[in-house]
This record gives C-alpha cells, structure tokens and sequence, in this order.
C-alpha cells in the first residue's frame, strides 16, 4: 500500500511538471499582452523568491538564506543566465513567434547541454551524441522554415535564450552553489529577475499599471504561483523520489503540452513544418535522455522552469 501512495504520488507530481511547465508559454504569452516582455519576467521571479525564501525563513529561520559569498556569485550568475537572458528572452521572442514553435525550439535545451559536456572532455554515449544530431536536424529545420511564419526575429531570440538557459544549467553543477536547492533557486530568482528589471528599463520598457488588462495580471499571478512555485516543488521533491530517466522525460512532453495549448486557446496555427521538425526535435531529446542516466546536476527546460524553474 506504501508502494502504491508513493507511486501515485510520483505520477501526480511528474503530472504537475508535463502540464505546468508545458503550459508557461501560454502563460507567458498572455501576461505580455498588456505588460513589457522583460518587466513582466522581472516581476515574475522577484515575486516568487520573496514568496519562496519567507518560507523558508519562517520554517527554518533566516539564517537558512545566509550564503557564503562564493555561493552568492555562483547561484546569481546562474540567475543571471537562465532567468534574464534564458526566460527573458523567451518572453521576448513570443512577441514575433507563436508559444508552440517557441517551445518547440526551447526543447533543444538538453542538445545543448551535451555539446557544453563535449567541450568540458565529458564524452557522452555515442547514442548521445546521435540524438544530439538528430535533434538539431530538427532544429535546423524549423530555424530554416521558420515553422511556417516569415518572421526570424523570434526564432533567433528564442535559440539565443536556449543556449544562455543551457549555459546556466551547465555550469550550475561546476560551480559553488548554496548547497539547499530551494536557497539556491530564491537567490537565482532574485537576482535574475532583478537584471530582467534592470534590462527591461534600459531597453526602454515602462510598466503602465492603468493600461495592464486583467487577463494579463491573472497569467502573472499563475505565472508566479503555479509555474514557478508548483512546478518547481514537484521537480525539486521528483529528483530525491523518482528515477532521473523518468523525471527527465518532462524535456519532450512540454513541448506537445504547449503547442496544443497553443492551438486550443489561442487558436495558433500549427504547420506541417512544425509538426515535421518538432518530432524531430522531440525524437533527438528522447534519445538523449534515455541514454543519459548519470547527471550529476539535472536541469530542466522553466524552463521551466531551474535547475530552477520553468520556462
């Protein structure tokens, strides 16, 4: 009976991951309607590290959050990598492209973490490396068809992302790191959403409050509490419970989540090149995780969520 609870709990929680993370993208795309890409990032994540790190500081006390100042660096660059310009530049990107190839293209994330592993002398199966190139077959195909849609700009924003997002997920395992997941995620938030704040200003965003709908506060708040909170808890409790291979499949099933969200709600057209070069994609990752089973450092998509958050 023990068995059975821990299976469906288990079920229940890689439920959560497959459907929350795969839905972010719409989520994302419905709060930058009425609010500016980066601004609305920044929020996003300053809002779910004071959440997160008060609770922390009334279960375990303040001094949980205290750091050493290696720690702090390291857990802010990350931040910095796979918050501001990793999921900024999604948020960016679904501006010019539609969620689904948005998330599509995002799925190339662990590719190219094994070519950062090739780099570092890490030499990955050799069926690895074949879903590596088939994957990025895929990716090929949409960069170069565009999914169907005459507009590179998004497409370029969001492979961009991906590579930051896959350098930060990359260099969270070699790098000090506060040696409590949930610290290090409050202080990547942080700072990530800080520098999304910062860039947002810069590049001349102004939140306007009187002119943000409330379609896109209610997305925000989902955003905050069930992406980046719910997703987030449930991988973190996965990785200590339930086998790596099969908390990992999460890299190929949010994808699909997306793009049929993408088409039911927003009613965004999905195109035979997207079909064609997302199954490659997806088919390419696949292999890459059912031949990994030794990660030392996990990290997700969210995106997304880190290994922090979602997407």
């Amino acid at each position: 009976m023990g068995q059975n609870t821990r299976d469906i709990k288990v079920w229940a929680a890689l439920a959560a991951v497959y459907v929350v993370w795969g839905s972010t993208y719409l989520g994302i795309r419905l709060t930058i309607e009425t609010i500016p890409p980066l601004m609305s990032g920044g929020l996003r994540f300053v809002a779910a590290a004071v959440i997160l790190g008060g609770v922390l500081a009334l279960r375990k006390g303040p001094g949980v959050l205290r750091v050493s100042g290696r720690q702090l660096f390291g857990a802010g660059l990350v931040g910095l990598l796979l918050l501001t310009s990793g999921n900024g530049m999604v948020a960016v990107a679904e501006q010019h492209i539609s969620t689904g190839l948005a998330a599509l293209l995002v799925a190339s994330v662990p590719l190219w973490l094994v070519i950062f592993r090739t780099m570092a002398r890490d030499r990955p199966h050799l069926l690895t490396l074949s879903g590596v190139l088939i994957g990025f077959c895929g990716v090929a195909g949409l960069s170069l068809t565009g999914g169907g849609s005459s507009d590179t700009t998004g497409i370029v924003v969001v492979l961009i992302g991906s590579l930051s997002w896959s350098l930060g997920s990359f260099l969270s395992g070699r790098i000090p790191m506060p040696e409590d997941p949930f610290v290090a995620s409050t202080i990547e938030m942080i700072v990530g959403g800080a520098g999304l704040l910062i860039a947002g200003t810069v590049a001349g965003e102004r939140l306007h409050l009187g002119q943000v709908s409330g379609g896109s506060w209610l997305a925000l708040a989902y955003l905050v509490l069930v992406g980046s909170l719910v997703g987030f808890t449930s991988y973190i409790w996965l990785l200590g419970n339930a086998p790596i291979s099969l908390v990992s499949t999460y890299a190929y099933v949010n994808p699909v989540v997306a793009v049929g969200l993408g088409l039911v709600v927003l009613q965004e057209q999905v195109t035979g090149q997207m079909i064609a070069g997302g199954l490659v994609i997806v088919v390419g990752v696949a292999l890459v995780v059912s031949t990994e089973r030794h990660s030392r450092r996990p990290a997700p998509l969210e995106h997304t969520g880190t290994p922090v958050l979602d997407r």
